[in-house]
């Protein structure tokens, strides 16, 4: 079996150009293979490899002090979902566009448990910040689709939402909901939550009797989705389209 570790973190890192061949050597030292994208925000990761070499790799980063205790999602496959070791400079780790945001300033972040009556209340909107293709794979009970082609199309697609209503948001990781987040504060959005850790900590921290989840989750790589136990799931990746494995 491969490990996988799904990683990132909003933090300073003007010298991201100067580390990108540093951490590109050590990981193909460890044999992993997978992509880390750096830029002056941060870095952001999904790695493949044995689980050892993934542990000693987070160890490597954790000797700076900005990714000390980096929260990782865990997975397995059977075979590595990804064909190279990819380390790429960014402008940014997620693809946002809008003008700089203050990522000190966003969502509040809300556990699986708790997750789950925010879910149950009415008065929430829950917004699902994922790609169209991503929400058809599996998405909340009751959550709103955006029908977004893009992440990029999120400021326009919110500019209908009553900013004095709480909003509560989910994505694969987390990392798209602490932009949206910072986004909907510097518009004036008062009460904002987003799933800790994601769908993928969600799924597996939630036993399957208490999950409001329905269906897999897309992720980015030759898995194309997981499913409630984070094995790979039934969809698989042709020509650039998401077609069930049994196809």
């Amino acid at each position: 079996m491969v490990a996988i570790a799904t990683f990132y973190r909003f933090a300073p890192l003007p010298d991201y150009r100067e580390r990108a061949p540093a951490y590109r050597a050590v990981a193909a030292t460890l044999g992993l293979q997978g992509t880390l994208l750096l830029a002056a925000e941060g870095l952001n990761g999904t790695l493949a490899g044995p689980e050892a070499n993934l542990k000693a790799f987070l160890q490597h980063l954790a000797t700076d002090e900005r990714w000390a205790d980096l929260p990782v999602k865990w997975s397995v496959a059977e075979t590595c979902p990804f064909a190279t070791l990819k380390v790429k400079c960014k402008r940014e780790i997620v693809t946002f566009g809008a003008p700089a945001l203050d990522l000190q300033q966003t969502a509040t972040p809300v556990a699986p448990v708790p997750w789950n009556e925010l879910l149950a209340d009415p008065a929430v909107t829950v917004l699902d910040t994922r790609n169209t293709y991503e929400v058809a794979v599996g998405t909340f009970v009751g959550a709103t689709h955006l029908h977004l082609g893009c992440f990029r199309q999120f400021p326009e697609r919110v500019q209908a939402l009553n900013p004095q209503a709480p909003i509560a948001m989910f994505c694969t990781g987390g990392i798209r909901c602490e932009k949206a987040g910072a986004y909907l504060r510097s518009q004036g959005f008062a009460e904002v939550y987003q799933l800790e850790g994601g769908i993928l900590r969600y799924l597996a921290e939630t036993p399957p009797a208490a999950s409001r989840w329905q269906g897999e989750c897309f992720v980015f790589d030759d898995r194309a989705s997981v499913d409630r136990q984070l094995a790979p799931g039934s969809y698989t990746l042709g020509k650039g389209v998401l077609l069930p494995k049994s196809s």
